[in-house]
């Protein structure tokens, strides 16, 4: 394709004349983006156009682009991102103007930014939104996360798309034809775009809340569901509205959307839920053939002319010459011409009859065609209707097989979770039987632990009983030696003896056997004793060796219990070391801290005293500035009342009591520091205040006195300076005296009370009953208000019929409930008023509260008394309505004004009220029922006029032309002077609020209020 021909298309398709885009270039357009793979002849030939002073080529600009970006090339969207910041420009341009082209426009802008961004955020998405069930499950990535947001994303995106919508048939006069003029095609024309986006749209949001509510939980969806419900009115409505339009109806079959909205609590209503189709007929999808349309709709005149009867007949009977001139009859006779006379007339009545033939048939015809044309497009609605709805039975297929399959890989997982933990489970068993063995092992560990440390002392017990048994051994084994040696010994002596013997015998052996057998019997004994000893010895000598070992297992264990004792001595010398460097370094730590928390506690009582002395320095800059503003030439224009300047000065008093008590508690106790000093800042704040507002009242007040107020303000002044000057020292802060500044502000009191008005005391005191009695009185109004309803309901059942009696039992059964609102507010306002007086009187009087509050309190009696004057005049006004010599108006005005002063009553029982107060929220709680009993009594009274309005029908039928144009220059004369008067009527109308403001602020001491806080 040339570009060169787009580019013309695109300047045809966008220009400056108020009619619809035509379908050709448009598809020119779409056909070269296909062409070139993107959009930059588009944009080359766009930004050449001047969009931003032009509204109606913007409006056509936005139209061509938002079908670029639907049925053009993917690539499109891309191409058009880099001037998204000018899109969002322009849209904040045409935003400012407040109507026409320039505000759709703008808001056409934003729907196209917010197309490109979702499209940019969401690639799976095509430009014209249609997609498949297993696609948009695609687009999810299976991820709870992504189709939240993707829902959110929607939502945003509709939003736009109704925003669009309601745009447009709010910029078009409904009451005329609007759909058939070039104009008001020129602004419905993109609307068939936003109904193919806003059903495709709808559809994905509820498919997709559905398959979130399978995943979460309801109440995390409860903002979606609203959202939803919100969107699907205003969708339907402008679906209804839409379908109603000739336009439309021509080029598009908008689909209608359920009654209720889907249930998505219910996972079945799925089942229920039909995707809504929108159905382009193939004759009316171009424009061009819109004019066809409309000649279609017609009959059809373009039958080719066939040559008169009358004149083929005429010249088969006269000739060619007749047929030229056939009134010529000079040459014929007079009987002749009576004949042809008769013959034309018979002739001219066949003709006329075969052309009422002939129009018949037209007609017919026509009728005919136009019935068949209607059948065709509904049988092509219905095959594409049900050709979407086999695809739609496809995708359903498609996705129950893929839920079929999903279905069963969750079964595998489940068998796999389910395997997964069974195996847990057995390790878990086994790891609880590790545990009790690692437990039980524990447990011998630490029992075996106890029996070392057992056995370590043992062992100690033991180095002592081994010691003192190696001493024993020492003694035994010198004791065994010495008794080996004298054993020794004795043998040897006996051997000696025996050789001494033996000699002997063997030199008495001769000389007498009789010794001999003795001494072979001696020796024999011997040789026994002998063995004894031997025996004896060998004992000893075993004993001997088991001592030994003995003693060598004592010494060994010996040898161990002094290497660990001599390691026990060496951790102990090592624990003593550290614990003794442990010990120093926390004694180190300890000074350290000591020396930083005295030097934090310098510091503290520092600042402590630094901040002291900046708020007394800050309440002496206040001060000084007030006493610098007197002698000001500017504050002379400045005003007050004694009034205020005497609330001020009690205050004042109360402040400086407080500045007395803290300033003792802060010399007991020098830590509390910030109650000193909120006291000063205030008590400076409040001095400076009373010298402004006591030299704005001595402008108000004769010379002399005006001299004395000033004089005791610099007095007041001073004095608070010199009180100040001796809290800034620490040696003189004990010292501060106050009753010189509490002298000060007891004389200002006084001249202030002096300066007050005269017959303000007997007014306040006054005030007390006022209240009661006005409060009362305004029940008793508000009783016999709906008494009198009442009695005219009764009134009008007897004598009305019909519509009338309808109208006067609504209109009167709405000011009833009023009654009864204002009844339940007057009582509630009276329980919250005796809470304010019971709280805030303290021990004084009910009378003396309302004195002191005597601003509030005559606002109150105010507030009071046009409840009461509101209700019997509404009843009057529905008096005259229910007769039918009032206006409904007036008691419209009547219902607002009552509106009005309810709120006044509960602004001025609010303002004293504790916030938690029970009856608090019982008067709030009455004033929303007075408010909507309004609403109720304003919305019977129009629709009762509405009624009564549309019973007189207009009847025209027996006028004619010249009086219809009369009457309408007379309606047009009657309207024009009407809204004048209106202008005029509204004109004074601000004049009587703005005399009605004054009157109530001079009568309420509005002025001297603002003069008091100037």
């Amino acid at each position: 394709m040339d570009l060169s021909k787009m580019a013309v298309s695109i300047n045809k398709a966008i220009n400056t004349q108020e009619v619809a885009v035509k379908e050709k270039h448009a598809r020119t357009c779409i056909l070269g983006t296909h062409h070139e793979k993107g959009a930059h002849t588009f944009w080359a030939a766009v930004n050449r156009l001047p969009l931003s002073s032009n509204a109606v080529l913007c409006w056509k600009f936005c139209h061509v682009f938002h079908k670029l970006l639907r049925d053009g090339h993917p690539n499109v969207i891309k191409d058009s991102m880099r001037n998204k910041a000018d899109l969002a420009d322009m849209s904040r341009m045409w935003g400012h103007l407040s109507e026409g082209y320039g505000k759709l426009c703008s808001i056409y802008l934003k729907l196209l930014i917010t197309k490109m961004e979702f499209h940019i955020k969401n690639p799976r998405f095509p430009g014209n939104l249609q997609m498949s069930n297993r696609q948009l499950e695609e687009a999810g990535e299976n991820d709870v996360n992504n189709f939240f947001q993707l829902t959110v994303e929607m939502f945003d995106y509709l939003e736009c798309e109704l925003s669009l919508f309601l745009g447009v048939f709010n910029s078009l006069d409904m009451s005329r034809s609007v759909s058939v003029t070039a104009a008001g095609q020129c602004r419905l024309a993109p609307l068939i775009q936003v109904i193919l986006d806003c059903s495709h749209l709808y559809d994905y949001t509820v498919k997709l809340l559905f398959k979130l509510h399978s995943c979460l939980p309801a109440d995390t969806l409860q903002g979606h569901r609203d959202r939803f419900q919100e969107q699907f009115k205003k969708l339907k409505s402008l679906f209804y509205r839409s379908s109603n339009l000739q336009y439309f109806k021509r080029l598009i079959q908008i689909p209608q959307l359920p009654e209720n909205p889907p249930n998505f609590l219910r996972a079945s209503a799925l089942s229920e839920h039909i995707s809504p189709v929108v159905v382009i007929p193939a004759e009316s999808s171009s424009p061009e053939s819109e004019h066809v349309v409309e000649t279609d709709d017609l009959v059809d005149t373009d039958i080719p002319v066939l040559p008169a009867p009358s004149e083929t007949k005429f010249d088969d009977l006269f000739g060619t010459s007749a047929a030229i001139d056939p009134f010529n009859f000079n040459s014929q006779n007079g009987m002749r011409k009576d004949d042809k006379d008769h013959l034309i007339d018979q002739l001219t009545r066949e003709i006329q009859s075969l052309k009422d033939e002939l129009e018949s048939f037209r007609l017919e015809s026509g009728r005919l065609c136009q019935a068949l044309r209607g059948r065709v497009n509904e049988l092509e609605a219905e095959l594409a209707e049900q050709s979407h709805l086999k695809l739609q039975a496809s995708g359903e297929s498609e996705f129950l097989k893929a839920e079929l399959d999903d279905l069963r890989r969750v079964r595998e997982d489940t068998e796999k979770e389910q395997r997964c933990l069974t195996e847990i489970e057995r390790k878990a068993q086994a790891n609880e039987q590790r545990y009790t063995k690692l437990k039980e092992k524990y447990t011998e560990l630490v029992q075996s632990h106890a029996d070392l440390l057992r056995k370590s002392a043992d062992v100690t017990r033991q180095m002592t009983v081994a010691r003192a048994a190696q001493d024993e051994v020492e003694m035994v084994r010198k004791e065994m030696q010495e008794k080996v040696r004298s054993a020794q010994e004795a043998a040897d002596r006996q051997e000696r003896e025996q050789l001494k013997q033996l000699q002997e015998l063997q030199r008495e052996l001769v000389s007498s056997q009789a010794e001999l057998d003795s001494l072979k019997t001696t020796m024999v004994s011997s040789q026994q004793s002998s063995e004894v000893l031997s025996s004896q010895l060998a004992t000893l000598e075993s004993e001997k060796a088991e001592l030994v070992q003995t003693l060598s297992k004592v010494e060994a264990e010996l040898t161990h219990q002094g290497e660990e004792l001599q390691r026990v001595q060496t951790s102990l010398a090592t624990e003593r070391a550290s614990g003794v460097k442990t010990a120093e370094s926390l004694q180190n730590q300890l000074n350290e801290k000591e020396s930083r928390e005295q030097a934090l506690e310098s510091q503290l009582v520092a600042a402590r005293w630094s901040s002291l002395l900046a708020a007394v320095e800050e309440a002496e800059s206040i001060i000084q500035d007030s006493l610098a503003q007197i002698d000001d030439p500017a504050h002379i224009s400045c005003t007050s009342s004694a009034d205020y300047l005497a609330s001020r000065c009690h205050a004042s008093l109360d402040s400086v009591e407080r500045l007395q008590g803290a300033r003792e508690v802060f010399l007991s106790d020098g830590t509390s520091v910030s109650e000193l000093v909120r006291a000063v800042t205030q008590c400076g704040h409040l001095v400076g205040d009373i010298i402004i507002q006591g030299s704005a009242t001595s402008h108000m007040v004769p010379v002399e006195q005006a001299d004395a107020l000033s004089e005791s303000m610099k007095q007041c002044g001073t004095e608070a300076l010199s009180l100040l000057g001796q809290m800034k020292q620490q040696d003189t802060l004990s010292a501060a005296d106050s009753s010189k500044l509490k002298t000060s502000l007891a004389a200002i009191l006084a001249t202030a009370e002096k300066l007050r008005p005269r017959g303000l005391e007997l007014q306040q005191g006054e005030l007390g009953d006022l209240v009661e009695q006005e409060m009362a009185a305004t029940s008793a109004a508000v009783e016999s208000a709906a008494a009198r309803i009442e009695e005219m309901l009764n009134k009008s059942r007897a004598v009305d019929t019909g519509i009338k009696m309808e109208v006067n039992e609504r209109i009167l059964a709405s000011c009833t409930e009023l009654m009864q609102a204002i009844k339940e507010l007057v009582l509630s306002s009276k329980d919250l008023q005796r809470d304010i007086v019971e709280s805030g009187r303290g021990a004084a009087s009910m009378k003396e509260f309302y004195a002191k509050n005597s601003r509030w309190t005559e606002g109150l009696i105010s507030a009071s008394k046009a409840v009461g004057w509101g209700a019997t005049v509404m009843v009057d006004a529905a008096d005259l309505v229910v007769q039918g010599k009032g206006k409904f108006e007036e008691l419209m005005v009547c219902s607002h004004e009552i509106a009005a002063s309810t709120a006044q009553l509960v602004a001025a029982s609010k303002v004293k009220a504790d916030k938690d107060s029970t009856n608090l929220r019982r008067l709030q709680q009455a004033s929303r029922g007075v408010t909507q009993a309004t609403a109720a009594v304003v919305a019977s009274t129009k629709s009762g006029k509405s009624q009564i309005e549309e019973t007189e029908t207009m009847d025209f039928s027996s006028m004619t032309l010249t009086q219809i144009k009369r009457q309408e220059m007379d309606a047009q004369v009657l309207v024009l002077e009407l809204e004048t008067r209106l202008q005029k009527e509204r004109e004074r109308l601000g004049e009587l609020r703005k005399k009605h403001y004054e009157l109530a602020g001079a009568s309420e001491g509005w002025g001297e209020e603002e003069d008091g806080t100037g």
